[in-house]
């Protein structure tokens, strides 16, 4: 049996145009959190980031640890870029919550935590370009929720009209992305949650 100070636990900058995951069998070939770092046996991201997502992610060899990040007591704060400037209305319907599909019904996220980002966040620049002026404006919008449905924070700014063409996961808990750079790992004691 494995005592408590035999888990690993990891924060990881994953970056866009990886899966969350170790192992894909289907044919087209993926990036792999694998690639990134020499995992022990065991490990497992904690939630996931899509492939066109990046940012903050937790991995860690202990199941329990895993239950307690995703439960909705922890939140998990996310940097949206959108597409146009994002209205003060959009941000109040985003903070009441908003209907998205979810395997296959209608759902109403729950009331969550959002406002602008005056300032462009100080990103490193991501591997493939997102758009440039000419396509017109975009802004940034942070967003804190305790759920966490397949696509869910672009599914919610699409809903109030503001596509998300960049996302970013900042903070889960009290952990912080920081200055981590994309593809970066860092394996520490414990989740200061």
């Amino acid at each position: 049996m494995i005592t408590p100070n035999e888990f690993h636990h990891f924060i990881v900058y994953k970056p866009f145009g990886y899966l969350s995951q170790f192992i894909y069998n289907l044919k087209r070939n993926k990036k792999l959190l694998g690639e990134l770092y020499g995992f022990p046996e065991g490990t497992m991201a904690i939630g996931r980031l899509d492939e066109d997502s990046e940012g903050l992610l937790l991995l860690t060899t202990d199941g329990m640890m895993s239950e307690i990040v995703r439960s909705k007591k922890v939140e998990k704060e996310y940097y949206a870029q959108v597409d146009g400037v994002i209205t003060p209305e959009a941000i109040e319907q985003l903070k009441k919550g908003v209907e998205i599909g979810f395997k296959g019904t209608r759902y109403i996220t729950r009331p969550c935590e959002a406002h602008s980002i005056e300032t462009k966040p100080d990103f490193p620049e991501r591997g493939r370009k997102i758009r440039d002026e000419r396509h017109g404006p975009t802004s940034w919008v942070s967003i804190t929720v305790t759920e966490g449905k397949f696509r869910q924070i672009r599914k919610m700014t699409a809903a109030v009209g503001f596509p998300t063409l960049r996302l970013v996961r900042v903070r889960v808990g009290n952990v912080l992305l920081g200055n981590l750079q994309p593809g970066e790992v860092k394996e520490i004691q414990k989740f200061d949650l």
